[in-house]
């Protein structure tokens, strides 16, 4: 049976990991017959973020109690995963990923990667395992293996530039699509960079990036 590791960045696509992505992968990988672990770092989130007013609320959260929302109480501290233990690696997106795994939402191609979260993406690239990133994750991906490679990625258009910006090549994506970069072994969609996509467009992306994932651990 092929291990995948899934990382969580909270819960709640403003201030965590996007919920119908986290949930989709993880219907997707059940589909093709994964077992998966769900990981998240045991640390206080950037900020928290009322999702019916989106105004910050000023109160303080776990990252990992909160993605434990999502795993239903399944999962570990990410300084848990041990890179070995598993065949590829999927990080669903949400501004988590770019507040909580990164600073990425505020200083854009100047960003810095949690030194955790870095440690983990470029274990996997190392060892040759593949990865599947959603949404805005494939940028984050793109900054932590920086002067290690130049990806080729979708976060869906990019007109302002960001993958280049951070290192790696962008490649236009629609949202029931997804890129697969055969060469380093990393697997993108799009997902919700798009606000107004249908949820079975974006079920059919992350499907098609687990079947790609999949494949790669071949």
């Amino acid at each position: 049976m092929t291990n995948i590791a899934v990382i969580l960045s909270g819960c709640g696509h403003l201030d965590g990991a996007e919920i119908r992505e986290s949930v989709l992968a993880l219907t997707a990988l059940d589909k093709a017959g994964a077992k998966v672990s769900i990981f998240a770092p045991d640390a206080e989130q950037h900020h928290v973020v009322n999702h019916l007013t989106g105004e910050e609320t000023g109160e303080s959260r776990n990252i990992i109690i909160e993605a434990a929302r999502i795993a239903r109480g399944k999962i570990a501290p990410l300084s848990e995963l041990n890179v070995a233990d598993f065949d590829a690696l999927v990080m669903p997106g949400g501004f988590g990923a770019a507040k909580n795994f990164s600073d990425l939402a505020f200083k854009g191609g100047d960003c810095t990667i949690n030194p955790a979260v870095k440690t983990i993406i470029t274990g996997f690239f190392s060892a040759g395992k593949p990865i599947g990133a959603i949404c805005i994750a494939p940028a984050i991906v793109v900054a932590a293996l920086k002067g290690k490679a130049t990806p080729t990625v979708t976060i869906g258009d990019d007109e302002d530039g960001l993958i280049k910006a951070l290192g790696g090549t962008h490649q236009s994506c629609k949202t029931e699509q997804c890129v697969i970069d055969k060469e380093h072994k990393i697997v993108t969609t799009s997902a919700y960079m798009q606000d107004d996509a249908r949820v079975y467009d974006v079920f059919l992306g992350i499907d098609r990036l687990v079947q790609a994932v999949m494949n790669l651990t071949k």
